[in-house]
C-alpha cells in the first residue's frame, strides 16, 4: 500500500464497462510503486453513453492519460486529437496520453503481442503467421505485425461483421505496408491446414478456450500443428487452453496470453511515464512465474 501520495501525484484511469474484474490496476500500481514514480492508476466504470463526458474529464482534471477497454475502444477515437498509425489502421484505441491538453490515441495490444514474441526469441519479421479471429485483439495484432515487418498474415474467422471489418483493414494494410494480409473463412479446414503449415506462428485471438468455452479449441485435429510451429493464445485464464494442450502434445512451443498482457501494459507505462516496466518483478508479485 502506498502511503506517500501527495498533491504532486498524477492520475491515470481505466475506462471500461464492466471493469471490476480487471487485473490492470494491480499490475500498474505495483509497477509505479516499484519505480517510485508519482502516478496512481484507478478503474472507472464508463460505458459508451458516459464516454464523451469521461474524455472531457481527462482534460478538465488533468489526468496523465487513460487506458480504454471494451466497449469503448472504437468509439473513443472520434474524441481524440491525434491517432497513431496503428490506431488509424485498426480503428481501435486502448491507450490515451494527455500531453498539455492534447489527447493522443495508441493501441498497445499489438505491441504487447509482438514484444512477447521477441522476448521469447521468436522471429516473425519477414515471415508468415496465421491468426484465428477477427475481433479487437486479432485486429490489433494484425495491424502491428504488418507495421513491424511481418511478410504475410492469414486471418481465419467465421463470416460475420468482424470478417467484413478485417477484410477492409487488410486492404488498407496491403496498400500501405510491405505485408500481404488475406482473410479466409474459418469453415475451410483444408485452407486452414495449408496456411498453418506455411506459418512460423499460429495465434488464437478468439475467446474459444476461456469461460464459457473453456475446454474448447478451434483446432481439434492435432495433425494440423507441425512440431516446429509456435502456438500462441491471447487467453491467460486458464493458463493453458485446450489449444495449447494439443499443441504441447505435438511438440510445439507454446505461449499463453500473460506475456501479451504484461508487455502491452509495459508499453502503456512507457508512453505515460517514459520508464521501462520491471516485468520480471511484476510476474513475481502477481504470481505469473508458476
Amino acid at each position: 500500500m502506498r502511503n506517500n501520495i501527495d498533491g504532486h501525484f498524477l492520475l491515470i484511469g481505466l475506462m471500461a464497462y464492466p471493469i471490476r474484474h480487471s487485473l490492470s490496476p494491480q499490475m500498474q500500481n505495483t509497477i509505479y510503486s516499484k519505480l517510485k514514480v508519482p502516478y496512481v492508476y484507478l478503474a472507472f466504470e464508463v460505458d459508451q453513453k458516459k464516454l464523451p463526458d469521461a474524455i472531457k474529464g481527462i482534460r478538465a482534471l488533468g489526468l496523465r492519460g487513460s487506458a480504454v477497454s471494451m466497449p469503448n475502444k472504437q468509439l473513443v477515437c472520434q474524441y481524440l486529437d491525434k491517432l497513431t498509425p496503428a490506431v488509424e489502421m485498426s480503428g481501435a484505441c486502448n491507450t490515451i496520453s494527455n500531453d498539455n491538453g492534447v489527447l493522443t490515441g495508441y493501441n498497445t495490444d499489438g505491441m504487447g503481442y509482438m514484444r512477447m514474441l521477441k522476448e521469447a526469441n521468436i522471429d516473425v519479421i519477414g515471415k508468415k503467421i496465421t491468426i484465428l479471429g477477427a475481433g479487437g485483439a486479432a485486429t490489433a495484432i494484425v495491424v502491428q505485425a504488418a507495421l513491424d515487418g511481418v511478410k504475410e498474415i492469414t486471418v481465419f474467422n467465421q463470416k460475420d461483421e468482424c470478417y467484413t471489418k478485417i477484410e477492409a483493414i487488410s486492404k488498407k494494410l496491403n496498400q500501405n505496408t510491405q505485408c500481404y494480409v488475406r482473410v479466409i473463412d474459418l469453415a475451410d479446414k483444408d485452407k486452414l491446414r495449408k496456411e498453418i503449415s506455411d506459418s512460423v506462428v499460429l495465434c488464437n485471438a478468439t475467446g474459444v478456450g476461456m469461460k464459457p468455452l473453456e475446454g474448447k479449441s478451434l483446432i481439434t485435429d492435432p495433425t494440423m500443428l507441425p512440431p516446429d510451429l509456435v502456438v500462441t493464445d491471447c487467453i491467460y485464464s486458464p493458463r493453458k487452453t485446450k489449444l495449447l494442450e494439443i499443441a504441447e502434445q505435438q511438440g510445439c512451443k507454446i505461449l499463453n496470453g500473460i506475456g501479451m498482457m504484461l508487455w502491452q501494459g509495459a508499453a502503456q507505462i512507457k508512453i505515460w511515464t517514459g520508464e521501462d516496466a520491471p516485468i520480471d518483478y511484476v510476474k513475481e508479485q502477481m504470481g505469473f512465474n508458476d
